[in-house]
């Protein structure tokens, strides 16, 4: 059991570490909050759950306007640099949340929070793509995964502790204490040190700058397309599960919390195995395993709802979300790197950039066609997200072919060459 633990170490390098030490401070101040916000603006400051949603879609929107200035940012000053401008956005935006008193406030407050979300993603992805070498990138973003999904997950247990609409009072301790773990992400930060672009990529700068050398890649871009079904129809339709077992299989609450914690729990504990038995695999072969994992359990959600209800439900929803957490795992050591080996090292932030969009295209678009599913027929969602998972998978394999060999494979790291103990001259085997 050592020796296999021993195996999974990524032997990333200690400033890799303590970025990874951050995020998990900060993602758990993130699952402090994120559950929270809709119940605080609605049973706290009285706005309705139709303006809240659209407050919340107002962020999304924000950060998917802001990224284009967010990309070139990196390009100029840093990830590093970058990645502290937009955790300052956010802490200022949660300290300023228990002051909302009407919509516009929620509103603004939440495009605040969304333009630090567009500089963050890209400035931590370019960060840790110049701090791990290549061939370790594949760990470096699979920890990343670990630590938003622990922080998030133990985050949520500690804000439903803290949290009580009998206490409004309760709301600002949550909000200041997201506050504080952004700065003490930020704090972490100061001791971190990027690396600088050397005299080659000055060059090729001065040649080939912005938006349209990166669009220039129709690899990258049909890669974007990809992620955005992968967000739409995977993470943001999945995460429809909660109100479509309380509300569909008389799922009770406390089920519903158990169902998310097993994912987290499973992403923690299975991400580092996954990501050492990927090295040397196919990229898009293990995004198209993930699609078909992730369209599974779609269906054994349908089955779920449509033939039990309440906890027998609630025990075959816990598989459905095991069997998609094992395919997310799939996703983190893959295509982070596969972004950052497509890009040139004067463009990375800008490509960053453009994947962080991405995730927010899928977060529109994921729930506004998945909710309206959900209201039409709850049943329809899963086979139709299934069916786009499918789909999906099948672009996975058809891009591959289009990848230069180089990025096709995650690296696997060199074997360690043990040099053999030649025996005494008396202990040679033709001796014994």
């Amino acid at each position: 059991m050592l020796a296999y633990l021993r195996r999974l170490d990524p032997h990333l390098p200690r400033q890799v570490w303590l970025v990874q030490v951050g995020g998990v401070v900060n993602s758990l101040g993130n699952g402090i909050v994120f559950p929270f916000i809709v119940i605080y603006l609605h049973n706290v400051r009285g706005i309705s759950f139709a303006v809240a949603g659209l407050a919340l879609a107002f962020g999304g929107v924000a950060a998917l306007g802001t990224g284009w200035v967010a990309g070139s940012t990196v390009d100029r000053i840093g990830g590093r640099n970058t990645l502290l401008l937009g955790l300052l956005l956010q802490a200022v935006a949660f300290a300023l949340f228990p002051l909302i008193r009407a919509p516009w406030h929620a509103f603004a407050l939440l495009a605040l929070e969304g333009a630090g979300t567009a500089c963050f993603w890209p400035g931590q992805s370019t960060l840790l793509a110049r701090l791990t070498p290549r061939g370790d990138r594949h760990s470096a973003y699979a920890l990343q995964r670990i630590s938003m999904n622990l922080g998030m997950g133990l985050g949520a247990v500690i804000g439903g502790l803290i949290a009580t609409t009998a206490d409004p009072s309760s709301f600002t301790r949550l909000f200041l204490l997201d506050a504080a773990t952004f700065l003490a992400f930020a704090g972490v930060l100061s001791s971190v040190r990027e690396p600088v672009a050397g005299p080659e990529d000055e060059e090729q700068f001065a040649e080939n700058v912005g938006y349209r050398a990166v669009l220039r890649n129709r690899n990258f871009v049909a890669l974007l397309g990809l992620n955005v079904l992968f967000v739409s129809v995977g993470y943001e339709v999945f995460a429809l599960l909660p109100p479509f077992a309380k509300n569909y299989a008389d799922v009770s609450e406390r089920w519903v919390g158990t169902i998310w914690l097993a994912n987290t729990l499973l992403i923690v504990l299975i991400q580092l195995p996954v990501s050492k038995a990927l090295e040397g695999r196919r990229r898009m072969a293990a995004l198209a395993l993930m699609n078909l994992l992730w369209a599974a359990a779609s269906l054994i959600v349908l089955a779920a709802g449509e033939l039990l209800t309440a906890s027998s439900a609630a025990l075959v929803f816990i598989l459905a979300t095991l069997v998609f957490g094992v395919g997310e795992t799939l996703q983190g050591p893959t295509q982070a790197p596969l972004v950052a080996d497509l890009a040139p090292e004067h463009l990375r932030g800008r490509y960053f950039a453009l994947s962080a969009m991405s995730w927010s295209a899928g977060a529109i678009l994921g729930p506004a066609v998945g909710g309206a599913l959900l209201g039409w027929h709850p049943l329809a969602v899963w086979p139709i997200a299934a069916a786009v998972c499918v789909v999906a998978a099948s672009g996975c394999l058809l891009l591959e072919r289009r990848l230069p060999e180089r990025v096709r494979r995650t690296p696997k790291p060199d074997p360690v060459t043990v040099t053999p103990i030649t025996p005494p001259l008396d202990l040679a085997p033709e001796r014994l």
